[in-house]
């Protein structure tokens, strides 16, 4: 009996003594992801608790702060190859920024043009299909959106508050993803830098960090660790160096809140073909502009023939401005909103006159 007893105590305590090892090794299990992640974020904590302060400078904090939320972006498209195949081919690569937890990418329009597919390479390795949102030439910004969860998101910073010779870290992809997540650091060198490229006036912050084909759609970082701009261009020209530009993220933000929702920016138009002195003269027309912009011709239904603007009349001042250049009308226009109203003065006939012109959004295809 005794036997018996002292038998069954011990089954019964080998039992219990196995129930707890499984136990034990579920919760392992299902807390291993986390406990491996807490051992890293521990073992970084303490690396950089051991650097001096002249090697944990503020660059480097920025990096590893928005590093990880910088990706690569490989736009690709379908071409035809000499045999007339059809085939999806990589047209370029370029880099974004994760700034919003569901997986919204700022990038530039000239990185996702013209795109079939879009392929956004993430730091941890992992390479995943993303959609382009939307994308405006005018800006140079595309949103992209990726079907990922825990991603790591930059902080977009206040770049009105930015000061000429202010550390400037960019983070990108320069000449592709093998080198990506490369940083450089330089200074803000400029603000306000006006450029034109091609028809359009970009104002944009001008930096010595390094920017490379690649570079665009990263981020240029304060010391502080926040965004306060998107890395867009440089001047490639033989015997010039670090002059880089980047679009500031005051005004990259409200464009990127309407690319991400409406696919597009909503923005208005006066609907008139228009000849400044330096149209004029690049294509050999011989007019007296009275340092005013020519309407060559005004678009049927469009805002400019609903004010009563005609062919031949000469534009000497928008919304109570001098306008002489047609950039510098549409640097106007952009700051206005549809559905504002303007005063335009006009020479016709050798008299001036005033309409009175309602802006109205730009039909989709003169987009």
């Amino acid at each position: 009996m005794e036997r018996s007893f002292i038998k069954k105590t011990v089954n019964i305590f080998f039992c219990a003594l196995l129930g707890a090892a499984v136990l034990i090794g579920g919760c392992s299990d299902n807390n291993k992801a986390e406990a491996v992640k807490e051992q890293k974020t521990a073992a970084a904590a303490q690396k950089d608790a051991n650097l001096s302060g002249a090697r944990n400078t503020p660059i480097v904090v920025a990096a590893k702060k928005v590093g990880p939320a910088v990706v690569g972006i490989t736009n690709k498209a379908y071409v035809r190859d000499i045999f007339n195949r059809v085939q999806l081919t990589e047209r370029g690569t370029g880099s974004g920024v994760i700034y919003d937890k569901s997986g919204l990418i700022a990038t530039n329009n000239h990185v996702v043009e013209g795109a079939s597919e879009i392929i956004v390479s993430l730091p941890d390795g992992r390479s995943v299909k993303g959609k382009v949102l939307g994308a405006d030439a005018a800006t140079d910004l595309a949103v992209v959106k990726i079907d990922e969860e825990n991603l790591p998101v930059a902080d977009f910073g206040d770049s009105s508050t930015l000061q000429v010779g202010e550390p400037a870290i960019a983070i990108g992809n320069p000449l592709g993803l093998e080198f990506r997540g490369s940083v450089t650091a330089g200074v803000i060198s400029a603000l306000n830098r006006s450029i034109q490229l091609g028809e359009r006036r970009f104002t944009l912050i001008q930096t010595d960090a390094a920017i490379n084909p690649g570079n665009s759609g990263g981020a240029l970082v304060n010391a502080e660790g926040e965004v306060v701009g998107i890395n867009s261009a440089k001047i490639a020209v033989s015997g010039v160096e670090g002059i880089g530009f980047a679009i500031p993220i005051n005004s990259a933000k409200p464009i990127l809140d309407e690319l991400s929702k409406k696919g597009r920016v909503v923005r208005p138009y006066i609907g008139a073909s228009l000849v400044d002195k330096d149209i004029a003269n690049r294509y050999g027309f011989d007019i007296d502009l009275h340092d005013g912009i020519f309407v060559m011709k005004v678009w049927e239904g469009s805002p400019s023939a609903k004010a009563g603007l005609r062919p031949g009349d000469i534009i000497l001042k928008f919304n109570g401005e001098n306008i002489n250049k047609v950039v510098e009308l549409r640097g106007k226009l952009a700051e206005l909103k549809v559905g504002d109203s303007v005063d335009v003065v006009v020479l016709r006939g050798g008299a001036e006159e005033t309409v009175h012109m309602t802006l109205e959004e730009i039909p989709e295809e003169n987009r």
